[in-house]
């Protein structure tokens, strides 16, 4: 399977990755988009779920009880998530257009059905410099849930998301966790580069992600750069060996570039240079 998805707006299901088609072993995780005419279902079986609308509303049916779900845009406002734990049918509907995530993993059902506002979303902006973001923890420690992590990351454009690269696939005593990254781009005509790469192995991605694609991070040190004048958006769902409580556990950075959470204008060239 490739590790660079295109969104299909002629299907229900917009984006689909199983663990089988992914070639990994914890996370599930589609882009649903519906109309009035269609009803979206879903079994969770043995995993638990976590549902983030991007825009529009719906209504999403889990058992006896119902929630009401919308959003302007990823751009404009914090979502509600919806947390689904095992062995439940989730109905989606909406009176006009509805589109959202739904993403889940193994779980044993230790937490309850459960929506989280987004008063409860812890907002943060990281890094510096020309690496300045902000994340929104839209399902992290210390929000319940067994496996799943879920973060939502605004960067300007010129700027890099994710530096310096950090891994969790197992390299430098990291735990393995599978991730998707979703683009959204403002303007929608944006462009951002996102990289995946192995200091151990000869091993390389590099993809122009532009708004409504997918990246899969199967290994490796990873970041994101937006291009100027291209703000971006990105959805990221986790889930892997870290289990409750450890879902904190923060990655592993590339050591090569470490330095620079001490000193994000380290080394800045002074233009002009030679004249």
């Amino acid at each position: 399977m490739s590790h660079h998805l295109k969104s299909n707006y002629d299907e229900m299901i917009v984006l689909d990755v199983t663990p089988e088609s992914a070639g990994w072993d914890y996370l599930s995780f589609r882009i649903v988009n519906i109309n009035s005419d269609q009803l979206y279902f879903h079994t969770t079986k043995g995993t638990e779920v976590a549902i983030v609308p991007l825009s529009g509303k719906g209504t999403i049916q889990v058992g006896d009880e119902k929630f009401e779900l919308s959003r302007k845009g990823v751009f404009e406002e914090k979502p509600h998530v919806l947390y689904v734990p095992p062995q439940n049918d989730i109905a989606v509907t909406t009176d006009n257009n509805f589109e959202f995530s739904i993403g889940g993993a193994p779980a044993e059902g230790k937490y309850p059905l459960r929506l989280f506002t987004p008063d409860e979303i812890k907002s943060e902006v990281r890094g510096g410099g020309a690496a300045t973001r902000q994340v929104n923890h839209i399902l992290s420690h210390p929000l319940p849930a067994e496996r799943l992590i879920l973060f939502e990351v605004y960067v300007p454009g010129g700027a890099w998301s994710g530096y310096p690269p950090h891994c969790h696939d197992g390299y430098g005593g990291s735990e393995h966790l599978d991730e998707t990254y979703y683009f959204r781009t403002d303007p929608e005509n944006g462009v951002a580069l996102h990289r995946n790469y192995r200091v151990d192995t000869d091993f390389e991605e590099i993809f122009l992600a532009k708004n409504t694609d997918l990246v899969l991070v199967t290994q490796g040190f990873h970041s994101t750069a937006a291009a100027p004048g291209s703000n971006i958006y990105f959805l990221n769902y986790l889930a892997g060996e870290l289990y409750d409580d450890a879902r904190k556990t923060p990655p592993y950075d590339d050591p090569e570039y470490a330095w620079l959470k001490d000193d994000y204008t380290g080394n800045l060239m002074k233009l002009p240079v030679v004249e």
